[in-house]
């Protein structure tokens, strides 16, 4: 089959970047299906950083035509934010494609989002107050703008006035500072012709490329159990990062995914509120969040970690079919002397450990399987026999290259 789905196994902050940006290579397509700018998507190729929100992680290779699938909410000042620091770094963007049916974000939204949740006081969900869940909310209540309306400049400014009048009257009810309409019709007059060359009829082209057997890798953003449907509502995100949510952002039917590569770390982490059971709280906790560099690419929040709970990874596999599994970060793991790993839950809900022993040996230059301590291939192991899918690769380390094909 010629598509093939990357999906966050956990609450998100995976390491899928990477996993994309390796797929990438076998691959013509890379399209985005979901999710805003709330999203952080970091590469390191030798020593480059790139820290990607709204670009699709394949535009780092010359052959990909890198695509914002309908499902995705586009926030213009980040998109060519974005565009901009990537070419000047001789990444080119010629090939970026956005699809006709994306819903823009506007101010409104953004000064919506830090409303709401001013108003929920102690019951706070988190967001990251980029203007995503709004944004899906006009979506929903079917009063958003989309793409294609840029294509029209004088009907897309009259649009933009219209709604921005409109919401300025919430903003004005719940105590906040009304937007000057006439400047951020000014603002999106020119975001909107800039835009208008990208925009295309992707579903149309996606499968333009299906008939041509073209070979096309959907991206997600966020994770499993940050979906509106089946994750640790209601602190979730405002979209479907599952499997299912890639054939609805992207209009390409089911059959066509023959694999779905599932990602997930060798420990836990989330960001902002909501369970968290196999959480440490303690001197382990900080370590993992140090180590492994537990702060938001998009907002620079401190990641809440634990340890790995393979009870969801279980509900993961069912949910979205995963075929495989890719396991990252494990190298964060190297200074423990042991490493715990959920494999159940008591009665009252608590966690149930195996433990394992450390292997207390720095494996980030490890590319083989041969060069894993036995202790790291052990839980691997643990892992793949627990969730009941294959394990095909094992993250070493933060390098491109630094990773094990494990089966």
């Amino acid at each position: 089959m010629p598509v093939t789905g990357v999906v966050g196994a956990q609450w998100g902050d995976e390491g899928k970047a990477k996993v994309i940006d390796l797929l990438a290579a076998e691959h013509t397509h890379v399209v985005r299906y979901q999710g805003g700018h709330n999203a952080g998507h970091t590469v390191v190729v030798g020593t480059e950083r790139y820290a990607l929100q709204l670009v699709p992680s394949g535009v780092l290779y010359p052959h990909i035509i890198p695509v914002i699938g309908n499902g995705v909410v586009v926030d213009l000042p980040t998109w060519f934010k974005e565009i901009d620091t990537l070419e000047s770094r001789d990444i080119s963007c010629a090939k970026l494609k956005v699809s006709s049916q994306c819903h823009l974000i506007f101010p409104w939204h953004q000064a919506l989002d830090a409303l709401y949740e001013q108003g929920r006081g102690d019951d706070r969900i988190g967001t990251t107050l980029k203007g995503i869940g709004p944004a899906y909310a006009d979506k929903a209540r079917r009063v958003g703008l989309r793409a294609a309306e840029v294509l029209n400049a004088t009907a897309f400014k009259n649009a933009v006035r219209v709604q921005a009048v409109a919401h300025n009257s919430e903003i004005v009810a719940l105590g906040g500072e009304p937007l000057d309409v006439e400047a951020v019709v000014a603002q999106f007059a020119e975001l909107g012709a800039r835009l208008a060359p990208y925009v295309v009829d992707t579903v149309e082209m996606l499968h333009e490329s299906l008939d041509r057997d073209d070979a096309l890798l959907l991206e997600g953003a966020q994770a499993t159990f940050l979906d509106l449907d089946h994750g640790t509502y209601p602190f979730v995100t405002s979209s479907n990062p599952t499997a299912g949510g890639a054939c609805v952002g992207t209009g390409i039917g089911p059959r066509y995914l023959g694999r779905i590569v599932g990602i997930t770390k060798a420990y836990t982490t989330r960001v902002g509120s909501g369970p968290f059971p196999t959480e440490l709280t303690d001197a382990l906790g900080d370590k993992l969040v140090e180590i492994g560099r537990e702060f938001g690419t998009v907002t620079g929040r401190r990641r809440r970690c634990g340890w790995l709970d393979v009870v969801m990874l279980r509900k993961a596999v069912r949910i979205n079919s995963f075929t495989e599994l890719a396991l990252t970060k494990l190298d964060v793991l190297d200074t423990f002397d042991e490493v715990k790993v959920c494999t159940e839950y008591d009665i009252d809900g608590q966690p149930v450990y195996a433990v394992l022993p450390g292997w207390l040996t720095d494996i980030s230059k490890v590319t083989t399987l041969e060069g894993l301590p036995q202790n790291a291939k052990a839980l691997v192991d643990l892992v793949e026999r627990e969730v009941g899918v294959p394990i095909r690769i094992v993250g070493t380390g933060p390098e491109r290259d630094s990773y094990v094909n494990w089966s």
